[in-house]
């Protein structure tokens, strides 16, 4: 089957499970979006979403949060992966939202990845979910299932932007994101998965991929196991 055509066929089967697409992280305007973007990072939105209410209460807006001492943010999101460098990169980008940009999380790519702790993907989700701009943000779950899809090659997350970008048309980049994370979320996760069995890899994934993943789930099969203690 053609790239093009398997692309189709994900689409639409995407689209049958998943027609609605809520912002899985929550926020309520675009600064609250990027905090908590940015917070994500190796961190499960779930877990994101139990610090950000407490978070948001004592700053959420930049002026506030770049009145809060580093220590005083790390402890507020100290439940989240990277808790320290968070806490200084928040503060900081922060502060440049102020001093650059008079308070507003700005419209532009180049804008959002100089500031602070924001990167490629964290400004590819603002753009898309804050400001409606098409955009693929690519994260692990678009990463692992568009190579097992045979849609990419799995190189690294920009190839597969590019390539994704191409296979799709620009008015569904910024729902497919979300259709894919969520599908990836429920359908095809990282380990243990049967593909054979799965909604779309059991006939988008080649032989190769399915091999593969077999032989991955042998592996981590094999290695041995810590003894208990006592």
């Amino acid at each position: 089957m053609k790239k093009a055509d398997k692309a189709n066929r994900i689409a639409a089967l995407l689209d049958d499970l998943y027609p609605e697409t809520p912002v899985p992280l929550d926020h309520t305007d675009p600064y609250t979006l990027l905090v908590a973007v940015m917070l994500s990072a190796q961190t499960t939105d779930k877990k994101v979403n139990q610090v950000t209410p407490a978070l948001f209460a004592r700053a959420s807006t930049p002026a506030q949060m770049m009145a809060l001492e580093v220590e005083t943010i790390r402890q507020l999101i100290r439940e989240i992966g990277l808790a320290p460098t968070k806490a200084k990169n928040l503060r900081g980008l922060s502060r440049a939202l102020v001093e650059r940009h008079a308070g507003r999380v700005p419209k532009s790519f180049e804008d959002l990845e100089a500031l602070p702790g924001v990167g490629h993907k964290t400004a590819s989700v603002v753009m898309a979910q804050a400001f409606g701009v098409p955009a693929f943000p690519v994260d692990t779950h678009i990463h692992r299932l568009a190579w097992r899809w045979g849609l990419s090659s799995g190189k690294n997350v920009q190839t597969t932007e590019a390539d994704l970008k191409r296979l799709f048309p620009k008015t569904a980049w910024n729902k497919l994101h979300l259709q894919i994370i969520f599908f990836g979320r429920e359908h095809c996760p990282a380990r243990r998965h049967d593909l054979l069995a799965c909604p779309i890899c059991g006939w988008a994934a080649s032989k190769k991929t399915i091999a593969q993943e077999a032989r991955k789930t042998t592996q981590r099969a094999r290695k041995p196991r810590p003894p208990r203690a006592g």
